[in-house]
């Protein structure tokens, strides 16, 4: 999974599991013998976009090595309510003690990737990228973002790590825009990507001269976008035009239509709405006797 190798997911997951389960399911050890094996199917029981089987399977696999597991929908895709996601047996105590942690992964991760499809298809036609932002629960952010990449968005910077953006606060401190990039000419490392946020055309302009390819245009309205985009083209800069602050669903093609080109769009991940998906056991399970 991006912005996680293998072993890096195994301990997330079991980090996950771990809160839930604790020293042992009290529940299932006491009812279900441990050679008891069933099959269950995962089913969206409301209208969704996909994500986040991969890391669902893998979760009931870390539980059950020998679990067989079957997608029914492919990442990204739109399903309807009452599609089967995946089917799956093994034995039975992994499936209902994983069922909870798999759930809730796989409602956030389709509930992102929901959103952020409503939004890339609010811009639909314009040019206009979609992207997640940093605005992602702690210890999740591998799994937002890749909900947001199958719901059509694209990625910002990861972290602060892969981009710089001077922010207000940054040119408060440093004196302002040419300051603060003046200092990043001077300490950066080669080769990173500059951002800069812009609060006025004075902050515009002394980016285009600081040579940024990227300015970001922080809760002004559409009309603003315009205007400074027809700035930057008058002076026969390359630089894009990023738009951001509280974009709701009803405004963002204003901006769109404006110039901008992207928007990043915190409320994908920062105010999630899962989607509504449930584990339903298919075939009672063999092997019960008598405990």
């Amino acid at each position: 999974m991006d912005g996680l190798s293998p072993a890096e997911l195994d301990a997330k997951l079991r980090e996950f599991l771990a809160e839930d389960v604790g020293p042992g399911d009290v529940t299932t050890d006491s009812i279900v013998p441990p050679d008891a094996v069933a099959a269950a199917e995962i089913v969206a029981k409301s209208d969704c976009v996909v994500s986040g089987l991969a890391a669902s399977r893998r979760l009931f696999e870390l539980l059950d090595p020998g679990l067989t597991w079957e997608d029914r929908a492919r990442p990204g895709s739109k399903v309807p309510a009452g599609t089967t996601l995946a089917r799956l047996s093994g034995k039975a105590r992994a499936i209902l003690t994983g069922e909870r942690v798999a759930l809730n992964l796989l409602q956030r991760m389709c509930g992102i990737a929901t959103a952020t499809h409503l939004y890339v298809d609010a811009v639909a036609g314009t040019g206009c990228r979609i992207l997640g932002t940093r605005k992602t629960a702690p210890g999740l952010r591998a799994f937002d973002r890749l909900a947001v990449r199958d719901g059509g968005a694209a990625d910002h910077r990861f972290g602060l790590f892969d981009r710089i953006l001077v922010k207000d606060n940054h040119r408060v401190i440093a004196g302002g825009v040419a300051a603060a990039l003046e200092a990043v000419s001077r300490n950066a490392r080669a080769n990173v990507t500059v951002e800069v946020e812009v609060e006025s055309e004075e902050d515009l302009r002394e980016a285009l001269r600081g040579g940024v390819r990227i300015l970001l245009i922080d809760n002004q309205t559409a009309e603003t976008v315009a205007r400074w985009k027809a700035i930057v083209r008058e002076a026969g800069a390359s630089a894009e035009i990023e738009a951001s602050g509280d974009m709701t669903l009803a405004r963002v093609r204003d901006y769109a239509s404006a110039g901008a080109d992207s928007i990043s769009v915190g409320r994908i991940t920062h105010s999630v709405e899962a989607a509504d998906i449930s584990l339903e056991i298919s075939s009672p399970a063999e092997g019960m006797g008598n405990r």
